[in-house]
């Protein structure tokens, strides 16, 4: 099988499919049973391939597999589907909310698939297949590539629920400033989910209501089922974020507190200290006629003097309620 081509299968309609050969693909859509094609996308010779050995393909569908930059969606055109979803990216040293992207073109006895990097969930399809409990017809194949491309998101926005909760927890036991770039990182990660997610569930929820012959009401279900997990995962999502934000404020709030704390407290020092250092400034200028200049116990007599006005203002603040 050439690079470019990274599955090429005839489905047998039973649940299994036996591998098509490369040069075999220009033919796929005279064979007698579904066919599924997955292209690396990252390949040169994917292009060539749709344009060239994949025939009846319009050059908007050939554009819209090979789009890198591409949002959820889905197009019907004439009796075909144009697809394209998001996965988690699972991949190595990725970033979960890095979301994955897959492209399909999707015909009653041909499916398209183009992807840049590595879906698991073409994967589990693939091994399903060799297992003999593949999908049996083109419903089928989407139901399951959606069932299991969906399935892989639940553990990871679990798993960003919990690290909410957890910060939640901290920031109301300890009131730790220091979360505030932790919770930051989980309301960045909530809101790149549901930027593909939602339009994700809007193109599944196209694709149910379509009037495709190759979607019974069993696949039908699934799909309902489908869009079901999704719009819980967006309204999770909405939960996160907002909770995020109210940490984030609460945070900012306790934050706020300290310094207000530590400024009153510096405004108390400098409201006792205001009336000492009048007196000691004016006692301290180079000028005769000092008071107490030539009495030996003048100092400590000064001494006792501001000692009692500090004592006077504490009563005086405590009085007013200052502290």
């Amino acid at each position: 099988m050439s690079d470019h081509v990274l599955r090429a299968y005839l489905l047998d309609g039973q649940g299994g499919a036996s591998a098509l050969p490369s040069d075999h693909i220009s033919k796929a859509d005279r064979a007698d049973g579904l066919v599924w094609i997955h292209l690396d996308g990252n390949d040169t010779a994917a292009t060539r391939c749709l344009e060239d050995e994949i025939s009846s393909l319009d050059p908007f569908i050939i554009g819209a597999l090979l789009d890198e930059e591409s949002r959820p969606r889905m197009t019907q055109i004439g009796h075909g589907a144009l697809l394209v979803l998001r996965g988690v990216n699972l991949n190595e040293n990725e970033d979960p909310e890095d979301m994955v992207s897959i492209c399909l073109w999707v015909e009653e006895t041909r499916i398209v698939m183009v992807s840049r990097t590595r879906i698991r969930a073409a994967g589990d399809i693939e091994a399903r297949l060799l297992a003999g409990g593949g999908p049996r017809d083109t419903g089928h194949f989407l139901s399951m590539l959606c069932e299991r491309l969906f399935a892989r998101m639940e553990p990871i926005l679990t798993a960003l629920d919990d690290r909410a909760d957890d910060i939640e927890e901290q920031v109301l036991e300890q009131s730790n400033p220091d979360l505030r770039g932790a919770i930051t990182d989980v309301r960045i990660q909530a809101i790149m989910f549901r930027r593909y997610m939602a339009p994700q569930r809007e193109a599944i929820d196209h694709l149910r209501m379509a009037d495709f012959e190759w979607l019974n009401n069993t696949h039908r279900r699934h799909l309902q089922e489908v869009y079901n997990h999704l719009t819980r995962y967006v309204e999770d999502l909405d939960a996160i974020r907002e909770r995020a934000q109210i940490v984030k404020d609460e945070i900012a709030h306790v934050q706020a507190d300290r310094l207000n704390k530590h400024m009153y407290i510096l405004s108390m020092i400098a409201a006792i200290f205001m009336p000492l250092g009048f007196l000691t400034g004016l006692l301290g200028i180079n000028v005769a006629g000092i008071p107490g200049a030539e009495f030996g116990y003048a100092f400590w007599i000064f001494v006792g003097m501001l000692s009692l006005i500090v004592a006077l203002q504490l009563l005086l603040f405590k009085w007013l309620k200052w502290f």
